[in-house]
């Protein structure tokens, strides 16, 4: 019989907060005192309700695992009457009173998206909720291994909202968003079969490691947690040109542009959270069991085997283990691998597991080995090992398309996907990808960039077809047209024309979000009046 060791997840809350204390220069009344200075009272729209935070939860929401895990029908689940337009004073008493170590600054930027967590976006705070009873646990055990403020969990809210298979439009991935290369460098385990940074344990331990790495740079965790979301170089970059200035305040506009709403939307989810019974907001808690064991398992197992032997779904299997891409664990007796499961079934598993390693092995397991990912399922593939090469970032241009950009760089095409998360090939003009080149011709790819087509093509040894003169529709006399510009969102453009929604500007351009926009596009905006 095949030796698995057994422990048990300990779930446990740690509820005192970590006398440890921070680089803060203001406190929330100060903060709020000095506003006008700083330049809170005329942020522009777009700052104080960044759309990326929007579209990572309707990506949730709608996403397979929400819809099909949560029950939205749930009786027991009603919607309440809640407070709204809560003055300021209730704000800035309530963040006063929550002991936490990272500082909880309130302004206009915060207000607005405590409001979105607490009126707009009730539906997801809810799930997300009902994940952290599972999640939250994990975290703070994590953060109390490496003596770190417990409250940095609500991190993971902004980051993913709770999914552990969430990807970014960049290529991120899992609760804590660790792009590929970031992952590596972590020691987090990358393959076609498994992905750590999908594994809640591995890629928590990652991001303790790293974010305590940030704050010994800043010694300050505005500073440390806005270097997690856009690197310690743009961070950097922002203090240098503010003057040494090292309060995140203070260098606001200096960050990109979703970083500004980075700490604001941190300091909000603390509220949220912390406050959730005061809005009426109710946990809504998945239909999966959230008590849970785990075994170490060292041979070779497919998630099919384990349903058909004991009374489990197959998809509740991949809920509990999102790290294993293809429905296996590839492990072996030189390297054991996690495998989570319900505490009701964590018995039968044990019981039967000659049963369950033996069921139609040869089906799943030809000869003992594992299947050529290649031949079972295209979507799949083993990403290039970035370790030694150089990371180059290239801005796409007017005419390119996946293929010229995969031969000028001389890198495979799903790679150049697999690293910027691009989906059916679209790419968009001013779009920056990262590519990983040998180090010893990282200058020479630098260059790419700044080429002209008809050089790109001549590098390869490839001349450039004639462009065709695209036509363009005539403009319909019915309506306004706005020409898209740089960092342009809906909600902005929506903004700039009286009693026009973006939801109306979607629908009658046929959008489904924001990633629809491209420089110099026409929208079509109905003429009122």
């Amino acid at each position: 019989m095949k030796y698995i060791t057994l422990y048990i997840f300990t779930i446990l809350f740690f509820t005192n907060a970590l006398a440890q204390n921070i680089d803060s220069s203001m406190t929330i009344d100060d903060l709020k005192l000095e506003s006008d200075s700083i330049g809170f009272n005329e942020l522009d729209v777009d700052d104080m309700l960044n759309s990326v935070f929007s579209e990572k939860m309707d990506s949730m929401m709608s996403s397979w695992d929400i819809q099909n895990r949560f029950n939205f029908d749930n009786s027991e689940v009603t919607t309440l009457d809640f407070p709204k337009n809560l003055p300021d004073s209730v704000y800035i008493n309530r963040l006063k009173e929550i002991e936490q170590v990272v500082d909880l600054s309130y302004n206009k930027v915060v207000k607005n998206y405590i409001k979105m967590y607490t009126e707009r976006r009730r539906d997801l705070v809810e799930v997300m909720l009902g994940l952290s009873a599972y999640y939250f646990p994990i975290f703070e055990e994590t953060l109390d291994k490496y003596d770190m403020p417990l409250e940095i969990k609500y991190l993971a809210i902004i980051e993913s909202a709770l999914n552990p298979t969430a990807r970014s439009r960049v290529g991120a991935n899992g609760l804590w968003q660790f792009m590929y290369g970031t992952a590596r460098s972590m020691k987090l385990e990358i393959t076609s079969f498994v992905d750590e940074r999908r594994d809640p344990v591995k890629a928590t331990d990652a991001a303790a490691r790293y974010l305590s790495k940030l704050h010994d740079i800043y010694g300050n965790w505005h500073l440390a947690i806005a270097a997690y979301n856009c690197g310690p170089g743009n961070v950097n970059r922002a203090i240098r040109r503010s003057g040494g200035k090292r309060n995140y305040w203070e260098i606001y506009y200096r960050l990109p542009r979703e970083t500004r709403g980075y700490v604001p939307a941190f300091i909000a989810a603390t509220y949220a959270f912390e406050y959730h019974k005061e809005h009426n907001l109710v946990p809504r808690f998945p239909e999966i069991e959230l008590s849970v064991d785990t075994v170490m398992v060292n041979d070779y197992l497919h998630f099919d085997q384990i349903s058909a032997k004991i009374h489990i779904e197959k998809e509740q299997l991949r809920a509990l283990n999102p790290m294993y891409r293809r429905d296996v664990i590839p492990a072996k007796k030189s390297k054991s691998y996690p495998l989570v499961l319900p505490n009701n079934v964590i018995l039968d598993f044990v019981d039967l597991d000659t049963a369950i390693f033996a069921f139609e092995r040869d089906k799943y397991f030809p000869e003992n080995t594992l299947m050529d990912p290649t031949t079972s399922n295209s979507s799949y593939f083993t990403p290039v090992d970035i370790k030694g090469k150089a990371k180059v970032v290239y801005t796409v241009k007017a005419g390119d398309n996946v293929g010229f950009i995969s031969s000028w760089f001389k890198v495979r095409a799903s790679d150049l996907r697999y690293w910027n998360n691009i989906r059916r090939d679209m790419i968009r003009v001013g779009q920056k990808l990262a590519i990983y080149v040998p180090e010893k011709d990282k200058e020479k790819y630098e260059k790419v960039t700044n080429m002209t087509f008809s050089q790109k093509q001549a590098s390869i040894g490839k001349s450039s077809a004639p462009t065709k003169t695209l036509e363009t529709k005539p403009l319909d006399s019915n309506y306004e047209y706005y020409t898209v510009r740089k960092g342009d969102t809906l909600w902005d453009i929506a903004q700039k024309y009286v009693g026009i929604s973006a939801d109306e500007i979607m629908r009658l351009n046929e959008l489904k979000n924001d990633r629809g926009l491209y420089i110099g596009q026409k929208l079509k905006i109905k003429r009122k009046g």
